[in-house]
């Protein structure tokens, strides 16, 4: 599988990476899942404190310890869970950040994180503090890069103008194209993007159609107007799940694709469309039936 480096971490990235949040709680069935990504060539694990209250980060540490010296781990930090409810709590304090790191680091049974991200950011928020607090985890060896998970353009243009993050994590897809109007200019930077969502919640599968009759539309797409479009996707390309790929791979600001798994079948489909091929023009047809809307929220 291709690799691609996070921005000027001169970390490298498999184009596709498994998104954690997703696997089952069970060790033996999270483990086979994750020696399936490894084997079809996925080196980039993603999860976050947040899941599960940290109980993915437990499972993930330890379906990935035999591994640990061959894969890049990325988690996320910023939401405070009470262990009493479901209440979170935004917390991007320094104070914060840099207590969390070592109850992450012990769930996940490692002495250092890849990519450490903000998981969210607000306009209000005392960005150089949070910036000051991974510069300082970077010197002290607990991390190797940090970045954001965003879709806020000020929150992500602040970061990018006062901080060295690596890369950005943003739901991007042929459905959710509102990335569009900010890659280029990270790209620009010196940063990567890193995408999650980008099958739609199983819209842009081989499941497509099926899911949307489920479902009352998506983003800004009307019930009817998401199942046409399913439709006319479909006639571009036979495979919807690798025209999903590539679509949001052709870009050269996204490093890589982060999508959830929760079985070693699922694995193996997303490989599969990967490796189906799709040419520049059905990409660029697919593009043509969907809307690239921009983000009328999160601005000043």
């Amino acid at each position: 599988m291709k690799k691609n480096f996070l921005g000027n971490s001169g970390i490298e990235v498999s184009e596709i990476a498994l998104g954690c949040m997703s696997l089952p709680s069970d060790a033996k069935k999270a483990g086979s899942i994750v020696d399936e990504a490894i084997a079809q060539g996925i080196n980039y694990f993603d999860t976050a404190d947040l899941y599960n209250k940290g109980k993915n980060e437990e499972v993930v540490g330890e379906a990935l310890k035999r591994h640990r010296n061959d894969i890049v781990l990325a988690t996320k930090v910023g939401n405070q869970w009470s262990t009493e409810s479901d209440e979170v709590n935004w917390n991007p304090t320094k104070a914060y950040i840099k207590e969390q790191i070592h109850a992450s680091l012990k769930r996940l049974q490692t002495d250092y994180i890849d990519l450490y991200q903000l998981h969210g950011g607000m306009i209000n928020d005392d960005s150089e503090e949070t910036i000051e607090a991974f510069e300082e985890l970077k010197k002290e060896g607990l991390i190797r890069a940090y970045g954001i998970s965003s879709i806020r353009p000020n929150v992500i243009k602040r970061f990018l103008a006062n901080g060295n993050i690596a890369s950005i994590m943003m739901q991007y897809s042929l459905l959710d194209r509102r990335p569009e109007e900010l890659l280029d200019s990270i790209g620009q930077a010196g940063k990567s993007v890193v995408t999650r969502g980008s099958l739609a919640k199983g819209l842009l599968t081989g499941e497509g159609l099926q899911r949307a009759v489920k479902m009352d539309g998506y983003l800004s797409y009307s019930d009817s107007e998401l199942k046409t479009v399913l439709e006319k996707l479909l006639a571009v390309h036979d495979n919807l799940h690798a025209v999903a790929l590539h679509s949001v791979l052709e870009h050269n600001t996204i490093s890589s694709v982060v999508a959830g798994a929760s079985s070693a079948d699922q694995i193996k489909a997303t490989i599969d469309a990967y490796n189906t091929p799709v040419s520049a023009e059905q990409i660029a047809q697919a593009k043509k039936l969907t809307r690239q809307d921009i983000y009328q929220e999160h601005r000043e």
